[in-house]
């Protein structure tokens, strides 16, 4: 995929895998959004390149895919699985043998416990207005009231707001947004220092606390073990745009 390119929401009548070699590749679920080395599909979604990617992407019939998962799911990417992801994408494979390689990769797909970083936005003007600020810069560290009052609002009406529409406090929602934020430097490899910078966070040990609560791991952990994802199929297959 070529740099900022994407691939409008839709959805895929057989299970796919997807998994970038080199890039970073956004996937979005929904609130949920995946920034990784290696990325899903499956359900109704949307993908986003945010430099140029190499990428592969199989696709398994229901009828031979044994797996029982029914939402999207982070998988790790080891050397094997790399291996039989390249040999899947011959074109010209013979049927019983694209069988055998398919078996063998079904084996080596284990979930890794790793959570995602919803991000629903309010509908609100006001708190819509703040929610698109934090989007757009991450860094800026006004307080809640400070935001409240350049919104019109009062501070407490705003945490009222974000709480009813996104189902997230105003400071979790905050921490997801720099988090996400954060998520493509660290899949393309920048250093958790840089990566923090450009989050918000003063320090890169507040940065990995703040990361290891949302996501249940350290980034260095989550992005060592070049995860990929696995979705479902989803009811229509659409075509990507």
């Amino acid at each position: 995929m070529s740099a900022r390119n994407h691939f409008g929401q839709h959805r895929h009548l057989v299970h796919q895998l997807v998994w970038t070699r080199r890039g970073v590749l956004t996937v979005q679920v929904e609130a949920q959004a995946w920034f990784l080395p290696s990325i899903p599909a499956g359900l109704a979604h949307l993908t986003r390149s945010a430099d140029h990617a190499w990428m592969r992407s199989p696709y398994f019939l229901s009828s031979r895919c044994p797996i029982p998962w029914s939402t999207a799911t982070v998988v790790a990417v080891g050397p094997l699985l790399r291996e039989l992801l390249d040999h899947l994408a011959v074109t010209d494979l013979p049927p019983a043998q694209r069988i055998r390689a398919e078996a063998v990769l079904f084996d080596l797909l284990h979930p890794m416990p790793a959570a995602t970083l919803p991000l629903p936005m309010p509908t609100e003007p006001r708190a819509r207005r703040v929610a698109d600020c934090l989007v757009a810069d991450p860094t800026d560290d006004p307080t809640v009231a400070r935001f409240a009052t350049d919104a019109g609002v009062s501070a407490r009406t705003l945490r009222r707001t974000f709480a009813a529409q996104t189902g997230m406090t105003f400071e979790q929602w905050r921490r997801h947004a720099r988090l996400r934020a954060a998520m493509p430097a660290l899949a393309a490899g920048v250093p958790v220092s840089t990566a923090a910078r450009r989050a918000g966070y003063a320090t890169p040990s507040a940065f990995v606390a703040a990361f290891c609560r949302a996501v249940g791991v350290p980034p260095g952990v989550y992005f060592t073990h070049h995860p990929s994802q696995h979705h479902p199929p989803g009811k229509h297959d659409d075509q990507p745009t």
